[in-house]
């Protein structure tokens, strides 16, 4: 059996420079490393009008129960001013202990972890009692549109089951060992305009300038207390992220104004709840200042929470057995394609440290990078046992 270096595969992944949603050749690669130890794999290409089409990977070694998933993605974000950094970001290169490149942290490492701690686990258990699968997607820094959520969904109409599954994220925010995310709020985003009058400014009378409603709209946003947070989940937050008006003359009230504003929204609330409230507030404010108004939502999922099983404690105790530290159960954070995986496997996100995600000179520490390996396998071998 092929052991694979951990090191080595995360700097051939690197070397692709796989901008969402572009796949690069990367996920070939990906396939032939993990057909040579064995697994039957699928890539599939999902297309959906208004959005680039995305490649998405899944392998499976074996056809018993249990199937234990790895997920994670191989799709990175752009490297922004290539001069800002200190190498190529797409030639990986190892300073002070550290392998730096695009993806080193986002999850590329993680990935290859992944696939070093099967190769080991193989070596080690030529026969075992069940399955692994991967599920690799190119789609998770995009629209998320194309990507594990299809891949999901072919999953549930082939009847494959996924008894659980660990997501790669980098999860610790300071030091490996330190967190666990069993579930994440939900998010929505909602564009609003507000449609006022056009006129001239030393005629106000004669006009309905819609951006003072949209101020005082934003305001009220603002001032929203909308739940003081529960045991599992941090308070429901609502931030304005855009405010433009279309105006080029200084002397015309504008006919509209827009903003843009996301709600990171825990176990209280659904989108649909959120929507409602929002809407009542829109309603009464245009309707006493005499304008109308727009709304397009978008949500990029609902809040949920992985009840921690016999599984979760057991990766807890492995975690804490190499990194010396007890990792606590969380749900801070952005959205993660376990969004999607929750609706057919129970699962957790466990990862690298995220301190240099999406930066110039993203890294990832040698020594994480071998305990992660480590971490990955040891949770195989006591999965299987």
């Amino acid at each position: 059996m092929t052991k694979i270096n951990e090191l080595q595969l995360a700097k051939e992944l690197i070397r692709f420079p796989s901008i969402t949603p572009v796949d690069a050749g990367v996920m070939r690669f990906l396939e032939k490393k993990l057909k040579k130890l064995g697994f039957k794999t699928k890539i599939l290409e999902f297309k959906e009008k208004g959005f680039q089409p995305v490649k998405n990977l899944y392998a499976r070694l074996g056809s018993k129960e249990p199937n234990f998933m790895f997920a994670g993605h191989v799709d990175i974000v752009p490297p922004g001013n290539i001069k800002h950094w200190t190498i190529n970001p797409f030639r990986p290169s190892i300073k002070n202990g550290h392998l730096i490149g695009r993806g080193a942290n986002d999850m590329k490492s993680s990935v290859a972890a992944f696939v070093s701690a099967v190769s080991t686990f193989l070596s080690k258990n030529k026969k075992f009692n069940g399955s692994i699968s991967l599920l690799i997607t190119g789609d998770e820094e995009g629209d998320a549109v194309n990507g594990t959520k299809k891949v999901v969904e072919y999953l549930k109409k082939r009847k494959e089951k996924i008894n659980f599954c660990l997501v790669g994220e980098p999860t610790n925010p300071n030091k490996l060992g330190e967190m666990i995310k069993i579930g994440r709020r939900g998010s929505l985003t909602g564009k609003l305009i507000i449609f006022g009058l056009q006129g001239h400014v030393a005629y106000p009378h004669r006009a309905n300038n819609p951006s003072t409603i949209i101020v005082k709209i934003l305001k009220e946003l603002k001032d929203i207390k909308f739940d003081k947070g529960t045991k599992d989940f941090q308070p429901t937050n609502l931030e304005v992220t855009r405010i433009n008006i279309n105006n080029t003359a200084d002397n015309v009230i504008p006919g509209s104004a827009e903003a843009t504003f996301n709600v990171r929204f825990n176990n209280k609330h659904s989108s649909n709840s959120l929507k409602k409230k929002l809407n009542k507030i829109f309603n009464r404010i245009c309707k006493k200042n005499k304008s109308k108004f727009e709304i397009v939502y978008r949500v990029s999922g609902e809040s949920f929470l992985t009840k921690p099983n016999e599984t979760t404690y057991m990766i807890q105790n492995v975690i804490k057995k190499i990194t010396k530290t007890k990792p606590k159960l969380s749900t801070t954070g952005g959205t993660s394609d376990l969004r999607f995986i929750r609706k057919i496997s129970p699962g957790l996100e466990f990862g690298l440290v995220g301190k240099t995600m999406h930066k110039v000179d993203e890294a990832v520490s040698l020594k994480d990078l071998k305990n992660l390996t480590k971490i990955y396998q040891n949770i195989l071998q006591s999965y299987f046992k």
